[in-house]
């Protein structure tokens, strides 16, 4: 059954609930999406929007960490927090017969988190612990100077997780106010699929919505990329050179000429081997073991990136490549074979992308977060299966600005 579009009625809101009908196991799956209340919220703390997660997830005051989690487990009932860029989710997972308890304690909990000091400090121990051990992680390192040099300035440019000062920073107000202003029915949008009846659910879950705060719906900002070209080079004891890239991307997240933009970009780096990137610096030129790029068109920003790592004494010689490899794609366009062959895997390979309740519950999501009819990815894909290849080309000469590179490099 395909998904729907319903809506529940509350103190003068239409709550959005996405539906699909699943009745080949006697499981539920439900998400409780919090829009524009993700890490790009987090203008003065960064890390306050996934701790904040984090602590949702230590059960509830009145039962603590422990038995709360002992109290799903008994059950089978599964209840997790987690905190994206531009979105806050909570998940219920159970069987059917077990759903109308399932609502119960997640009532619970959003009625009573465990918000204590010792909760609190526990999660910023672990988080620091973490944080801490990323220091040598140089991938890590490389991807967090990008985004800064990316969207330098603004909140997308500071690590999603936070850092070490600004984690220990982080006080139980904070993340009450946090909660108080972002999980609010003004900016849910219910995500509900599996052996159940639509009815019989919006009836369980009304009460669970009506006792939120109102709150008030807020819009994405949408943050640019800097046009300007930069370098950061960090030097660390490491073995090798590990090379992050990245540009301004102008397309809009609603705009019709984003099927172009997969195409054209699973061609020249997201498609593993085979990809221009792959075949240049690796399988020709032996600089790396891999390479990629990928794009993100999102409300919050649009930007091309990438990545490799390569030997210290090649990182010139690998930098040389990225810039010459994207300046031709962008100059000469793709080939006939190319464009067949991404096709092929594109289209064939649609089945993996949704085999499970939570990946279609999450695609008809984005359509109807983007403002796009139900039913837009399957468009999306006749539009790969018809476009042409100068109409390609066209698209990518189009987009000189992914060759505006800048580049954050950690080095000996």
């Amino acid at each position: 059954m395909a998904a729907t579009i319903e809506h529940i009625e509350i103190n003068g809101l239409k709550i959005p609930v996405i539906f699909e009908s699943d009745k080949r196991l006697p499981l539920v799956t439900m998400q409780f999406v919090f829009t524009n209340s993700g890490t790009i919220t987090d203008t003065k703390k960064a890390g306050l929007a996934k701790l904040s997660a984090k602590l949702m997830g230590e059960g509830t005051k009145a039962l603590g960490s422990s038995a709360f989690a002992d109290a799903l487990e008994a059950k089978a009932i599964h209840i997790s927090s987690s905190a994206g860029t531009e979105t806050f989710v909570i998940e219920l997972g159970c069987l059917k017969e077990e759903f109308e308890i399932g609502v119960h304690y997640l009532d619970t909990l959003l009625k009573d988190p465990n918000f204590t000091e010792e909760a609190l400090n526990s999660i910023k121990t672990t988080t620091i612990g973490n944080l801490s051990s990323k220091v040598n992680d140089f991938d890590y390192v490389a991807s967090n100077e990008l985004k800064s040099l990316l969207f330098k300035g603004s909140v997308l440019a500071t690590p999603s997780s936070g850092t070490l000062e600004s984690v220990e920073t982080i006080e139980l107000s904070d993340v009450e106010a946090f909660v108080n202003t972002n999980l609010v029915s003004s900016k849910l949008i219910v995500l509900l699929g599996g052996d159940i009846d639509l009815e019989e659910a919006k009836a369980k879950i009304k009460s669970v919505i009506e006792a939120m705060p109102k709150g008030a719906l807020s819009e994405v900002q949408n943050y640019k990329v800097v046009e300007k070209s930069q370098e950061s080079i960090l030097k660390k004891e490491t073995q090798q050179a590990y090379i992050y890239f990245g540009s301004p991307y102008n397309l809009a997240v609603d705009s019709e000429d984003n099927f172009k933009a997969r195409v054209a970009t699973f061609i020249l780096g997201a498609g593993g081997f085979g990809s221009r990137l792959m075949e240049e610096i690796r399988v020709k030129r032996g600089l790396a073991y891999s390479a990629y790029a990928s794009i993100n068109i999102a409300k919050s920003s649009s930007s091309f990136t990438g990545y490799l790592q390569t030997k210290l004494e090649s990182l010139e010689e690998a930098q040389k490549t990225v810039n010459e490899v994207i300046a031709e794609f962008v100059e000469k366009g793709v080939t006939k074979e190319e464009l067949a062959q991404t096709k092929k895997f594109l289209l064939g390979s649609e089945p993996l992308r949704v085999e499970t309740m939570s990946q279609r519950l999450n695609r008809t999501f984005m359509e109807y977060y983007k403002g796009q009819e139900l039913g837009h990815s399957l468009k999306e894909l006749e539009k790969i299966e018809a476009l042409k290849l100068k109409d390609l080309n066209a698209f990518i000469k189009s987009h000189k600005e992914i060759t505006d590179l800048s580049y954050a490099i950690v080095t000996k």
